[in-house]
């Protein structure tokens, strides 16, 4: 994930990306075969998974009012945390995480909270991010403004997946809850699987991660078979494919990751 302007600032204007990534050849069976398909066989569940509040990891209190926005989301946006690949799995851990990136985002990024909407910890723990995003997902009709993509902060759902995944996949339990996720967003909001990105079809970086970016196809099929609807092409907007062509997509400057001593 690469870290972004506070999201009190002015955004850019949003727009609708076509994905230009494919899985091919070996490596795309490598990857491929290196997760179970995490929806088949399994009942979906309309109340979601089990989302850990802010509340219960521990977290500090906004430092600005959390804004709440009138539109629904009109895509996921998927990131990586750029943290240890750690086998510590435990939820002790994931709520430290949680509470390491707060503190790095308000304390070092100025923001007034978590900036993602959401976050999966290695151990499959899905957790709160930024204050009210749980609430507002559970009515399904409202979104909270956030700060973890430049242009999509408005119009998106950020998830954060600890780890970093370049040259190594999430483990599968991490993948299947990511999976369960995604589905929930998508039941609560209307969207169809196809809306879900990587962090990287919307700014320069190299998040969330070749492998789990390369592994996106996977999670759009795996999303629409929990949820038992087809899988649909993204919508597709020339002009901004032209724009991000043009311009190398918006720049995001700084790389995410949490300096040393704030998370062992």
């Amino acid at each position: 994930m690469t870290l972004r302007a506070p999201h009190h600032q002015p955004a850019p204007a949003s727009g609708r990306f076509t994905r230009r990534s494919v899985l091919t050849g070996a490596f795309a069976l490598a990857t491929a075969a290196a997760l179970p398909v995490a929806a088949a066989g399994r009942a979906y569940s309309a109340a979601g998974p089990d989302i850990i509040a802010c509340a219960t990891w521990g977290a500090r209190a906004a430092s600005e009012p959390v804004v709440v926005l009138a539109n629904r989301p009109e895509r996921i946006i998927v990131h990586h945390t750029a943290t240890a690949n750690v086998t510590d799995y435990t939820k002790q851990r994931a709520f430290a995480l949680a509470r390491a990136i707060q503190t790095y985002h308000m304390d070092a990024q100025g923001w007034i909270d978590t900036g993602q909407h959401f976050t999966v910890s290695r151990g499959a723990f899905v957790m709160e991010g930024r204050h009210s995003s749980l609430a507002e997902l559970r009515t399904g009709t409202r979104q909270v403004r956030a700060a973890h993509c430049v242009g999509q902060n408005t119009v998106s759902i950020g998830i954060e997946n600890e780890g970093t995944y370049t040259s190594e996949a999430p483990p599968a339990a991490q993948y299947a809850a990511l999976a369960d996720l995604c589905a929930h967003i998508c039941d609560q909001y209307g969207l169809a699987a196809s809306e879900i990105y990587g962090h990287r079809d919307f700014n320069a970086t190299s998040c969330p991660g070749d492998r789990l970016y390369a592994l996106l196809p996977n999670l759009r099929r795996d999303v629409a078979t929990i949820l038992g609807t087809p899988l649909s092409d993204p919508e597709e907007d020339p002009v901004w494919d032209l724009v991000r062509h043009a311009t190398e997509r918006p720049a995001a400057t700084v790389g995410e990751y949490l300096p040393a001593g704030l998370l062992p």
